[in-house]
């Protein structure tokens, strides 16, 4: 009989253990109504005027809202917040790693196009077609990609 109290009572002590060492079932329901409002954010940007008349900077209030939603599910539901702190070990070179190849790398794909010979230049997608078609609510790849050979043929057309 003493056995069973003790294991109750390790149990118990254990449960109790676990839930105060990473905040309970309420800072997790608190997370969650975070997350649900950063979402409500964002749709609430990517459904306003903003979107239209300033997009650059809907854009970057779009990707602040994801980099704090992300910031939460990282640090509160993968547990990283009561990780040790061998964790910056890890993620302090990656993000590093990370930043130097986008840094690298936009240069590069920004100047693609200026090396292009004239007859790969005429098979590339324009940016200005694909904005027009966005405006006339063309949006099928099966759309896009006629109007690009009925183009070409008519380029080569003499």
């Amino acid at each position: 009989m003493t056995e069973h109290t003790e294991t109750t009572d390790d149990s118990q002590h254990a449960a109790d253990h676990d839930d105060h060492a990473h905040g309970g079932v309420r800072l997790y329901l608190m997370v969650f109504g975070a997350l649900c409002v950063l979402t409500a954010l964002s749709f609430g940007v990517g459904s306003s005027d903003l979107m239209t008349t300033h997009k650059k900077i809907a854009w970057a209030l779009m990707m602040a809202i994801s980099c704090g939603k992300a910031l939460l599910v990282i640090m509160f539901f993968m547990h990283l917040l009561w990780e040790a702190n061998w964790k910056w070990v890890l993620t302090i070179p990656a993000s590093m790693m990370s930043v130097f190849l986008v840094l690298m790398l936009v240069p590069d794909v920004g100047r693609r196009g200026h090396n292009y010979s004239e007859e790969r230049l005429l098979h590339t997608s324009k940016a200005e077609q694909y904005d027009k078609s966005l405006e006339h609510g063309e949006h099928s790849h099966a759309d896009s990609a006629e109007g690009s050979h009925e183009s070409d043929d008519e380029q080569h057309d003499p």
